[in-house]
């Protein structure tokens, strides 16, 4: 398995490693009790630490999407990888992420 990590308070975290098939459940669960642990309006995550991702890297930003949905905050996302954008080119995607210029 592949190191990914969740770090960061107040709103501001700094997502690293995989965004794969292989980290995504791990990330998953650990955004419950660091990310959307907080209530605020806002949620940015920075993935400019992210050293690889696949549709499942994607399928997770997605869901954490509906996830800040569900606590009426938005989120948006710096930094993100190209093999990501590349992906949700793919799936006609792109236009539905908040991504931070």
């Amino acid at each position: 398995m592949s190191n990914a990590a969740i770090r960061g308070e107040g709103g501001h975290f700094q997502v690293s490693g995989e965004l794969c098939f292989d980290t995504v459940n791990a990330l998953l669960a650990e955004s419950q009790s660091t990310i959307f642990a907080h209530s605020t309006p806002l949620f940015e995550l920075d993935l400019g630490a992210v050293s690889r991702a696949d549709s499942a890297g994607l399928a997770l930003l997605i869901q954490w999407m509906r996830m800040a949905h569900a606590n009426n905050s938005e989120i948006r996302f710096h930094n993100l990888p190209q093999q990501l954008l590349a992906i949700a080119r793919a799936g006609e995607l792109e236009p539905l992420l908040p991504v931070a210029e």
